[in-house]
C-alpha cells in the first residue's frame, strides 16, 4: 500500500482554496455551537443539576444524551438537546423506509428524497418540543433546581431548547451542504471529544492524590492505543465479496472478458446504533425507579446496577440481538442483488437474483457476528477499566466509536478533494480511499 506523505498532504489541503473555504466554514460552525452550548438557559439553578449528573447520571441514559451533547444537558444551555432530535428523526425516517413501501419508494427518488428531507426537520421540531417538556418537568422534580417552577417555566424551556435544537440542526445542515464531512456527526464529535480533556485532567488528579498509581496509569495508555487500534481495524473492515460485469467492445459491441470488482461488505454496518438502543432499554428499570419513586421499582433496579452481572449479560445480550437486528434494516440484500443483476453482473458459481441475494445475507450474517462481539467489548470496557484501574475517564464505547468513525469519514472527504485535483492525499491508495467510495447507513 503506497503511504502518502502526511505533511504533503496536510500543506495540500491549504493551496486547494476551495477545500480551505470548506474547511475554514466548518470550523466556524463547530466554534458557534460550541459557544452557544454554553450559554445557560434562565431560571435554572446549574450548581443543582450539576449535582447530580455527578453523582447519578452519568450512567443513565441522561448520562448518556449528556455525553452528546457536549455536556449541555446538565448545564442546561439553550442547545441542552444538541443535535440529537435531527438524528432521532432521520433514524425513525430510516426504519421506516425499511418498513413502509411508499417512503422506501420515496427515498430512491430525488423529489422524495426532499420530501423525506422536510418531514425529517418537522419530526424534528416535533420531537425537540417534546424533549423539552420532558426536561423542564424532570428539572422541576430535582429539589431547588428550578428557580420559579410552573408553567410559565416550561413554556419558556420549550420555547428556548426548541428553537436551540432547530438552530443546532440549521447548523449541521450549513456544515453538510457548505464545510467536509456530515455537519450532524461532526457537531457530536465535537462534543464528545471536547469532554474527552476534562477527563485526562481528572485522571492526572487521582495520581497526584494517590487515588491510582503510574503503572496503572501506563497499562490504560497501553490499552487505549491497542483499543484505538482496533476500532479502526474493525470500523474499515470489510468481507470482498468478488463480482464480474461483462464489457462490451468500442469496435462491433462484442462481448469480452467480464470486469473484476468485489462488494465490500462491512463487518460493522450498524455503527454504534445497537450501543446506543441496548443502553436506551437496560437503562429502563432505573429510570422507571427514579421518576416513580416507589420502593418496589428501587429493589427491582438494583439488580440493573452498571456493576452488576446482570447488567452486564443484558448489555451484552441486546447488543447482540440490536446489531443483527439493525443491519437488517439498513442493509437489504435484495436491492442489491437487483442492481447487480441490471447492470448483467454476478457472482461467481452463484445464479443472479435470488440466489444472489440468499449468498450475499448469508455472508452478511456471518461476518456480523465478529462485529457485534466486537461492538460488546467496546461498549463494557469503560465500566471495566474503571473497576479495575480506579480512574475516573471513561474511555471506550460509544464516544470512541463515533470519534474514530467521524475522523475516518471527514479524512477521507479530505482525501477525496486532493486526488480529484492531482494532489497526493492522505494517502495514495489504500482502505481510506476505499471506504469513502463505499455508501454507509445515515444516522448514528
Amino acid at each position: 500500500m503506497a503511504q502518502a506523505n502526511p505533511a504533503a498532504a496536510i500543506a495540500n489541503v491549504w493551496k486547494t482554496t476551495e477545500l480551505k473555504d470548506k474547511i475554514l466554514f466548518t470550523l466556524l460552525c463547530l466554534v458557534i455551537y460550541r459557544l452557544g452550548a454554553h450559554v445557560t438557559a434562565p431560571g435554572i439553578d446549574v450548581v443543582a443539576l450539576t449535582d447530580f449528573f455527578a453523582n447519578q447520571g452519568k450512567g443513565g441514559l441522561l448520562g448518556l444524551y449528556d455525553l452528546f451533547v457536549g455536556g449541555g444537558l446538565s448545564k442546561a444551555t439553550v442547545f441542552a438537546l444538541g443535535i440529537m432530535p435531527y438524528i432521532s428523526a432521520s433514524i425513525f425516517i430510516q426504519i421506516a423506509g425499511a418498513v413502509i413501501p411508499q417512503v422506501d419508494k420515496m427515498q430512491k427518488d430525488e423529489e422524495g428524497r426532499k420530501k423525506l428531507t422536510q418531514y425529517t426537520r418537522y419530526i424534528t421540531v416535533a420531537l425537540a418540543i417534546v424533549q423539552a417538556y420532558g426536561f423542564s418537568l424532570f428539572t422541576e422534580s430535582l429539589q431547588g433546581a428550578v428557580v420559579h417552577p410552573g408553567l410559565g417555566f416550561r413554556i419558556q424551556m420549550v420555547l428556548f431548547l426548541t428553537t436551540g435544537a432547530v438552530f443546532v440542526m440549521w447548523l449541521g445542515e450549513q456544515i453538510t451542504e457548505r464545510g467536509v464531512g456530515n455537519g450532524a456527526s461532526l457537531i457530536i464529535f465535537f462534543s464528545i471529544v471536547e469532554r474527552f480533556w476534562p477527563g485526562i485532567f481528572d485522571t492526572v488528579k487521582y495520581v497526584n492524590t494517590g487515588a491510582t498509581n503510574v503503572v496503572k496509569l501506563l497499562v490504560l495508555g497501553v490499552l487505549m492505543v491497542g483499543v484505538v487500534a482496533g476500532v479502526v481495524a474493525i470500523t474499515m473492515a470489510s468481507r470482498k465479496v468478488p463480482i464480474q460485469i461483462p464489457q462490451r467492445t468500442m469496435a462491433r459491441g462484442r462481448m469480452r472478458e467480464a470486469a473484476k470488482n468485489f462488494i465490500p461488505l462491512k463487518i460493522n454496518s450498524a455503527g454504534v446504533m445497537p450501543i446506543i438502543f441496548a443502553q436506551s432499554v437496560v437503562v429502563v428499570p432505573g429510570a422507571i425507579a427514579q421518576f416513580s419513586g416507589l420502593q418496589a421499582a428501587r429493589d427491582f433496579a438494583e439488580y440493573f446496577q452498571p456493576t452488576s452481572i446482570l447488567y452486564f449479560v443484558l448489555e451484552a445480550v441486546l447488543i447482540v440481538f440490536f446489531t443483527y437486528f439493525y443491519t437488517s434494516i439498513i442493509f437489504n440484500p435484495i436491492d442489491l442483488a437487483e442492481n447487480l443483476k441490471k447492470q448483467g453482473g454476478f457472482i461467481p458459481g452463484v445464479k443472479p437474483g435470488t440466489k444472489t441475494a440468499e449468498y450475499i445475507d448469508e455472508v452478511m450474517s456471518r461476518i456480523t457476528l465478529p462485529g457485534a462481539l466486537f461492538l460488546t467489548f467496546i461498549a463494557l470496557l469503560p465500566s471495566w477499566i474503571i473497576g479495575a484501574i480506579n480512574v475516573p475517564f471513561r474511555f471506550g464505547g460509544t464516544s470512541l466509536l463515533i470519534v474514530v468513525g467521524v475522523a475516518l469519514d471527514t479524512i477521507s472527504n479530505m482525501n477525496q478533494h486532493l486526488l480529484l485535483r492531482k494532489y497526493d492525499g492522505f494517502m495514495k491508495k489504500g482502505r481510506i480511499r476505499a471506504r469513502g467510495s463505499v455508501p454507509t447507513p445515515g444516522g448514528y
